[in-house]
């Protein structure tokens, strides 16, 4: 039995490697830097997706408008579950203005998702391995005539089954749902369906008329998310936002650094970084006090010898 089982591990290496060996690699290059309350966002995200059911692995990610920040979520979503240990492709649907390959700066990718949907490659071959392990990408490829025909043929269904068997997730970047109908196409096709919608800028009604789209295929709705939140604002999420900004501060890494080398450029006058917050405002405010007090008195001072010199003259005056 032993033997055995050794023999299909063996066999499965090895397919692994042939498997990994046709793949082009490239690497993902994040603009900006790491944020502990996106990283959590996206953590949570992941955990509920991991809570709504085992068997919701091919996940649809859409929005209202352009410019939501739909491909940025689905690209960190993606990231999160390959960093769990989940073996992950992102598909780039979005055949009529992908912004991946821009954004992460990969380089010129030659074979993308059009060429399998046409037939001219196949899946396994327009396939990318990245430098973040267990994630893989599949690229849009050159923008074709009939988008949302190819999304809702037979080789894209044939592709996502395939995909679903070769990996734990697939996380499918689809253009918005209220520009064009691709998105229900895809999602149709999906397990499930989330919805990026951009902070204080998509109305109730619009969100609705898509939510109602997604409906009509039937396809099952994880959930909204709410991007482009402003967590600096003095609302509910800002007061949260920075009070876990102190708590994870103080308790993890890096971040703690950062935070307290940042509150050492608010308070020159502070020299320990472990010193307790809540002593620095009083000393400010102890320090306002002395100069006001120092000002008061020169103020006094200078209105005294005025007045003896007033004084003075006048005397003089008299005499």
């Amino acid at each position: 039995m032993e033997k055995d089982s050794r023999k299909e591990q063996e066999v499965s290496n090895v397919e692994d490697l042939e498997f990994i060996s046709e793949m082009r690699e490239i690497t993902l290059r994040f603009s900006k830097k790491d944020d502990y309350r996106t990283r959590e966002a996206y953590k949570t995200l992941r955990t509920n997706i991991e809570l709504s059911g085992s068997d919701i692995k091919t996940i649809a990610i859409t929005s209202c408008t352009p410019n939501e920040g739909k491909s940025s979520v689905a690209m960190e979503l993606a990231r999160a579950f390959a960093e769990a240990g989940k073996k992950t492709i992102l598909v780039d649907a979005d055949l009529r203005k992908s912004v991946l390959v821009g954004r992460y700066k990969t380089g010129a990718v030659r074979l993308g998702l059009t060429h399998a949907l046409i037939g001219r490659e196949s899946i396994e071959k327009v396939m990318c391995m990245t430098n973040i392990r267990n994630l893989y990408i599949i690229f849009s490829g050159p923008v074709p005539p009939n988008p949302s025909e190819l999304l809702g043929g037979m080789k894209f269904q044939e592709a996502i089954r395939d995909l679903r068997e070769q990996f734990d997730y697939v996380i499918v970047d689809t253009p918005p749902l209220g520009s064009v109908i691709d998105a229900a196409v895809v999602a149709r096709n999906c397990n499930g369906t989330i919805l990026v919608i951009e902070n204080n800028a998509i109305s109730y009604r619009f969100a609705q008329r898509v939510k109602d789209q997604l409906d009509k295929t039937e396809s099952r709705i994880l959930g909204v998310v709410l991007n482009k939140v402003d967590m600096n604002t003095r609302g509910h999420y800002g007061h949260y936002g920075r009070y876990y900004g102190k708590y994870y501060g103080k308790y993890y890494g890096r971040y703690g650094e950062e935070n307290m080398s940042a509150q050492a450029e608010d308070f020159p006058g502070r020299k320990r970084k472990d010193q307790n917050l809540e002593t620095v405002p009083r000393e400010l405010y102890k320090r306002r006090d002395e100069r006001i007090k120092a000002c008061g008195q020169a103020v006094e001072k200078v209105a005294e010898e005025s007045a003896k010199k007033t004084g003075s003259q006048e005397t003089g005056r008299k005499i």
